[in-house]
C-alpha cells in the first residue's frame, strides 16, 4: 500500500493545501487509487499522480466541511473532460449522495446529468463494515464541530487509520488499534485547547495507545506551523514506540 500525502494543511492555510491522501495498492492489477478527502485546493494536486482518468477508483469524504469536500466538482469535471468512463465510488456518512448532487448543482448547474460516468455511493456508519474497492471500511465519530467520521481501511499491504478532523475519542481509539499507520489532524501543539481539534501531543499518545507503527500529523494550524513548528518536530522526533512525522505535500509512505 502506497500513501501519497497530496496536501497536509488546514482550511485557511496560505502555503499548505487542504489535507488529502491518495492511497494505491502495490498490485498493478488492483482496483486503482483511493482519495481520502477532497477540499477546495486538492484537485490540481491529484492530476500529476494519475496516469489516466480511470485510474482513480474512489473518494472518501470524512465530513461536510468545505476544506474536505468542496473540491469534488472540479475533480469530477476534470475526470469528465479527460474522458473517464469508469464508475467512481464515493464513500461517506449518511447523506453523502444528496450532498454531492447539491454541490454539483451549485458549482455547475445541470452538469451532473451529463457526467458520462456513474457515481456509486456507499454510506459508512459506525458499527457497520463495508467492503468497497478491495478494502474493509470501518468508522467512528470523532469530536468535531460538525459530525466527522474517522475511517479505518484494511486491505492488501496493511491497515490505515485516517481521522479526518476532530479530537480523538474512545471510539476512534478503539477503531485505530492495531493499524500500522495513523494519520491524524493535530491543529494545536499541546497546552492549547481548540474545540473539536486534536493536538500533536495528544496524537502521539493516541498512536502509542493504538499500537501504531507510524504516525503522520496533518492539518496543523497555520500560525502554529509558521511560528512554533520546531516544537512540534521536536515532540515528534522524541516520540517513543511510534515513528512519528509531519509529512510535506508530495511525501510518500509505503506500508
Amino acid at each position: 500500500m502506497k500513501i501519497t500525502f497530496l496536501g497536509v494543511g488546514e482550511a485557511c492555510d496560505e502555503r499548505y493545501p487542504n489535507t488529502s491522501l491518495l492511497i494505491r495498492g502495490m498490485d498493478p492489477g488492483g482496483p486503482g487509487g483511493l482519495l481520502l478527502d477532497c477540499g477546495f485546493t486538492v484537485p490540481p494536486l491529484v492530476w500529476p499522480w494519475l496516469s489516466s482518468p480511470d485510474e482513480l477508483a474512489g473518494v472518501w469524504l470524512s465530513h461536510f466541511h468545505g476544506d474536505h469536500f468542496f473540491g469534488l466538482p472540479a475533480l469530477l469535471l476534470r475526470l469528465w473532460e479527460t474522458g473517464r468512463t469508469r464508475r467512481l465510488a464515493i464513500v461517506g456518512q449518511q447523506g453523502i449522495g444528496d450532498l454531492v448532487d447539491r454541490t454539483m448543482d451549485l458549482a455547475y448547474p445541470g452538469f451532473r446529468k451529463r457526467l458520462g460516468f456513474a457515481l456509486e455511493f456507499s454510506q459508512a456508519e459506525p458499527g457497520e463494515s463495508l467492503n468497497v474497492l478491495g478494502y474493509e471500511w470501518r468508522t467512528a465519530v470523532s469530536e468535531h464541530g460538525q459530525r466527522c467520521l474517522a475511517v479505518r481501511l484494511d486491505g492488501p499491504g496493511g491497515s490505515i487509520f485516517y481521522s479526518g478532523d476532530g479530537r480523538p475519542t474512545a471510539a476512534t481509539l478503539e477503531l485505530a488499534k492495531g493499524c500500522r499507520l495513523v494519520v491524524h489532524e493535530a491543529f494545536a501543539l499541546d497546552s492549547e485547547t481548540v474545540a473539536g481539534h486534536g493536538t500533536v501531543a495528544g496524537c502521539i499518545e493516541f498512536a502509542r495507545a493504538a499500537g501504531a507503527e507510524f504516525l503522520a500529523v496533518v492539518h496543523v494550524q497555520r500560525e502554529v506551523r509558521r511560528d512554533r513548528f520546531e516544537r512540534a518536530r521536536a515532540m515528534l522526533d522524541a516520540a517513543a514506540e511510534v515513528d512519528a512525522f509531519a509529512p510535506e505535500p508530495g511525501d510518500q509512505l509505503i506500508l
